[in-house]
């Protein structure tokens, strides 16, 4: 049977990519979808040719016939829907970031552990095998022993002033909305957790006093550091760079690529190769990895407690860019 799938809200994300992504998946389907505006999800479920469309999202988390849910909500109410989805009993994948703080992630982690329910922050690229054949790359010592990372996560969006993401009080700013990205992928690479982050931020009272621009360094143990930056007004750009003591890899596209393409370039002592995967929908493989955790046919690509870290690490490196302070983890 395939997991039946309930979405909360006929957000742009959804509707553009997280369907889709299902629909093209092995294992789920789209039985459900609810909005504040019942006509909104009407029109949504019409496109999408779903059974079901609700005019609040408490009917959708009544509904017997949804397993999952897709929570894709302003960063503010990731909380409290999450907590609703688990006490109704339905799995949830949640946009990340998770939450607003490490704290209210933590509460998150242990309503859902505590209904027996599967969470997950929907992190997309990380579904992407080129994510686990980096790891592979690094630990092999193909390119030495590892020295640094390099990431960035940019675009240009500072003319939709009325947009969420220029909303302190509800998670906006360019931090969590897509430096969340290279940071959660610094520690992945790395397999640890950093010791510290120091941030320069950008504000903008024109655009709700929200970091549209940040540029860090994140302390690993070991002398490894993360040096990154994102943005809400600057170029479209995306990259990670790690570089070792022999080599070095290049991923082309690595968070988002709506061709579903990624490249990697790696180089060791002027040889130079590159790996270039197929077609692949991150979307989907989310789906597919999600519910084959839920069904215990195979382990989740993370831990949920790795979204608890990442958000102690959104929050420190916020701090800093406020601050102008270094903030230890």
């Amino acid at each position: 049977m395939k997991l039946r799938w309930g979405i909360m809200s006929t957000a742009n994300i959804a509707i553009s990519q997280v369907m889709p992504g299902i629909r093209q998946s092995e294992t789920g389907e789209l039985a459900a979808i609810a909005s504040r505006d019942r006509a909104k999800a009407k029109e949504a479920a019409d496109t999408f040719g779903i059974e079901k469309a609700y005019g609040s999202y408490e009917e959708l988390l009544a509904d017997d016939g949804i397993d999952a849910v897709y929570i894709p909500l302003p960063n503010h109410l990731h909380l409290e829907w999450t907590l609703k989805a688990a006490v109704a009993g339905k799995h949830v994948l949640c946009e990340k970031p998770l939450a607003l703080t490490a704290m209210e992630a933590e509460k998150m982690v242990e309503a859902c552990r505590s209904a027996g329910v599967h969470l997950a922050e929907a992190f997309m690229y990380r579904h992407h095998p080129h994510m686990s054949r980096i790891r592979e790359i690094v630990a092999s010592g193909e390119i030495g022993q590892l020295r640094a990372i390099r990431g960035a996560f940019s675009y240009n969006n500072d003319k939709d002033a009325a947009n969420i993401r220029y909303r302190s009080d509800w998670g906006g700013g360019a931090i969590y909305d897509v430096g969340c990205y290279p940071l959660s992928a610094g520690r992945w690479i790395t397999g640890k957790e950093p010791v510290a982050s120091t941030v320069v931020g950008q504000f903008s009272q024109g655009h709700g006093d929200v970091d549209m621009m940040a540029s860090g360094l994140v302390e690993f143990p070991d002398g490894v550091a993360l040096t990154f930056d994102c943005g809400m007004w600057t170029a479209n750009r995306q990259f990670m760079e790690i570089v070792g003591s022999t080599g070095s890899i290049d991923v082309l596209h690595p968070f988002r690529n709506d061709e579903g393409l990624s490249t990697l370039v790696v180089t060791v002592q002027g040889e130079r190769r590159e790996e270039i995967s197929g077609k692949l929908n991150r979307y989907a493989l989310q789906a597919d990895d999600f519910a084959r955790a839920v069904t215990g046919e195979k382990a989740p690509i993370v831990a949920n407690d790795d979204a608890i870290s990442n958000m102690r690490l959104l929050e420190a490196s916020l701090q800093s860019a406020k601050t102008g302070k270094r903030i230890e983890l």
